[in-house]
């Protein structure tokens, strides 16, 4: 089934009311658009942190201490900002 809404001049919309029960959206909530062939994706980006645990599964190479997450999120910031000075 699908839902239609109009964009304004400034580029806003309103979410279908069965579209946002759906999603379980709530004022505050922030949205994902992601493009993939050609189509539009909306997800909602409701869950918190605890939602999501074991969601990806057992690690491959067993759990990690704090120390080694904590030096694996300081690794991919570093590369995240070497990334932005290129």
């Amino acid at each position: 089934m699908g839902y239609q809404s109009k964009v304004t001049s400034k580029g806003q919309t309103t979410i279908p009311v069965e579209v946002r029960e759906y999603l379980g959206l709530k004022p505050g909530d922030q949205l994902v658009y992601s493009v993939r062939d050609g189509k539009v994706e909306l997800r909602a980006r409701n869950l918190r942190a605890i939602d999501l645990v074991g969601m990806l599964g057992k690690p491959p190479n067993g759990p990690k201490t704090l120390e080694e997450i904590e030096e694996g999120i300081g690794e991919a910031m570093a590369e995240h900002a070497m990334r932005g000075l290129r």
